[in-house]
């Protein structure tokens, strides 16, 4: 572990507020958020000011906005899990879950899609469609 230094400094309160709710839900201590804050700037003062992205361009970010019931709900969620876990639960982690889990369900459906045509394809209730003897697809099968 390098050697380490105090840095302390009089900021604004509501800057404070600020970085206090953002290194919150980033789930870091202060001492980790602060250090990364700095590092992230010298990153990018070093790049002419322009955000330099962790390993090689490899992330992305995404961002977008939500009404304030959804992020209160899931503001309580987060808080719920980190009590039923023990560890805290992330904003950051949540999301990324859920996107996830989202992707791999939508592979598996796609999965089980190929091959399959229109023709072919069951109902909802996974029984064969019936075809009627005047449409076009069941004649040429």
């Amino acid at each position: 572990m390098p050697a380490t230094k105090n840095l302390c400094a009089q900021i604004p309160t509501d800057l404070h507020q600020r970085v206090c709710e953002a290194r919150e839900q980033s789930g870091l201590t202060t001492a980790q958020y602060i250090t990364n804050l700095l590092i992230e700037y010298y990153e990018m003062k070093k790049n002419g000011g322009n955000q330099v992205m962790a390993n090689n361009n490899s992330t992305r970010t995404m961002a977008f906005q939500i009404g304030e019931d959804l992020f209160q709900r899931i503001k309580a969620h987060l808080e719920r899990e980190t009590q039923r876990t023990g560890k805290k639960l992330t904003q950051r982690e949540f999301v990324l879950g859920l996107i996830e889990e989202a992707l791999a369900a939508a592979q598996q459906q796609s999965h089980r899609e190929v091959g399959v045509g229109p023709c072919e394809a069951g109902s909802e209730d996974g029984s064969p469609q019936p075809q009627e003897e005047g449409d076009p697809a069941a004649l040429s099968a």
